[in-house]
């Protein structure tokens, strides 16, 4: 079949893009052909619908009068809005299915998180009226959102009824988590079947290759140095303030000692000199306010980690602009020596499949869908718990003291014991590729598309 990918947008380091590509690699070697559609197609070819992307001013103002406050209209103006977007929207979505002569539709979180609220009603009307059938990847919720949401008026509760997500025989629902299939279920009385994150974990070993091989330099980080990575996008719900903790406690004089005396898992000394430099790879762009990534960048300075926020020179896939080299996401995790993967929150985890694809260590807090779903296949990480001991007066997240200590330890080890590193990196790998492969997606998809 011909079936069109839909998403507020593509070809970006967010999760919801990259899991696109692999459904996409899937689907295509099964013999379809996929042509994706979004608001912003990144570095991914296909059709532009600029209405859909959810970082225009429309679509944050609907956003925010949808789920926070009726603060720029009244009810009659909010909903007048609403309809004229989901109008033009829903035009060109009829128009990109006539003329490429789309057969099926995939349509990603545009009938669950809402973050371009208008774009939920177009889809289904636009699909209801061509006859589309449709399997929706419901990926985030609008009401998973760790700041809150509150429906503000009666249309914004009619929209969430009727489109988030909606109810039609056509339409076939996936989510990503069983937590998410029971909360369908009891607010929407809808049947969803799980499709968790999956990963290729049997192509080539990323590694440093002619383009990638002065990564290191070109961040200004040492050969010596401890790179810890956190590769997630830069987000509240992603408790990176727990990262800077982490990478504070690592940086203790006593622990600074073991790894000079032992040297590092591969061979390289560590000395006074070198530094633990927290790299942070993902972008900022879906931080709308800019507070957190203020803050961020404030407890760091205060914390004295060293850290790296590289957004600008990391993308999807390797490219060059203006004859600068752009590296993709994973070049960032061959040079890494630990990831760290602190989220409050997630639909399911990307970062963690590609720390366990890159056979690296990690970090984590376990957060409510790895405890649920995750946490029983048996992987090994070095655990900051599940509970949080509070927040600072800025809101930012902290976990006992104890609990970061002993992490750190655990780290320290890792960072420093070949052997120990071996055996636990090994046995995540194997487990993951029994579970999350891209031949498990294949099945999901010949039962639920033939």
């Amino acid at each position: 079949m011909k079936i069109g990918m839909l998403h507020f947008k593509v070809g970006a380091t967010d999760g919801v893009s990259l899991e696109i590509e692999k459904w996409k690699q899937v689907l295509e070697g099964m013999g379809h052909c996929v042509v994706l559609c979004a608001g912003d197609l990144g570095m991914a070819d296909g059709v532009l619908i600029k209405e859909m992307y959810h970082h225009t001013p429309a679509a944050q103002r609907l956003y925010a009068n949808t789920f926070v406050a009726l603060a720029n209209y009244d009810e009659t103006g909010y909903r007048l809005e609403l309809e004229m977007l989901a109008e033009k929207i829903e035009s060109s979505l009829k128009r990109f299915i006539i003329e490429e002569e789309i057969e099926f539709l995939i349509p990603h979180n545009i009938w669950s998180v809402a973050v371009n609220p208008a774009a939920a009603p177009a889809l289904a009307r636009a699909a209801r009226e061509l006859g589309m059938r449709t399997l929706a990847h419901h990926h985030d919720f609008y009401w998973e959102r760790v700041d809150g949401v509150a429906l503000t008026c009666g249309t914004a509760v009619e929209l969430a009824d009727k489109f988030l997500p909606p109810r039609d025989p056509l339409f076939r629902h996936t989510v990503i988590n069983s937590l998410a299939m029971k909360e369908v279920a009891a607010r929407k009385g809808i049947e969803t079947q799980v499709i968790p994150n999956v990963f290729d974990f049997a192509a080539a070993e990323w590694a440093v290759d002619y383009f990638n091989r002065d990564f290191r330099m070109r961040i200004g980080v040492g050969e010596n140095d401890i790179l810890i990575l956190q590769a997630t996008r830069i987000v509240p719900r992603k408790g990176i303030e727990l990262a800077i903790d982490f990478v504070q406690a690592l940086n203790s004089p006593e622990r600074r000692k073991k790894l000079e005396g032992s040297g590092l898992y591969d061979g390289r000394t560590f000395t006074s000199e070198d530094r633990i430099v927290l790299v942070l790879a993902g972008y900022t762009q879906d931080e709308t306010t800019g507070q957190y990534v203020a803050l961020l960048k404030e407890k760091i300075e205060q914390s004295g980690v060293d850290a790296l926020f590289i957004e600008d020179i990391v993308a999807e896939k390797r490219n060059k602009i203006n004859s600068e080299k752009i590296y993709s996401l994973w070049d960032t995790y061959v040079f890494a020596d630990f990831v760290t993967y602190p989220s409050l929150w997630e639909g399911w985890g990307n970062q963690l499949l590609e720390a366990l694809r890159a056979r690296l260590p990690f970090m984590l807090f376990e957060y409510p869908v790895y405890v649920e779903d995750i946490k029983s296949k048996g992987f090994r990480a070095v655990s900051i718990g599940g509970t949080l001991s509070g927040r600072d007066e800025k809101g930012l997240a902290h976990v006992p003291s104890e609990t970061m200590e002993k992490a750190a330890d655990e780290a320290v080890d890792l960072l420093s014991d070949g052997r120990l590193r071996r055996e636990m990196v090994d046995h995540n790998f194997r487990l993951a590729r029994e579970q999350y492969s891209l031949d498990s997606l294949r099945d999901y998809f010949k039962r639920l598309i033939g």
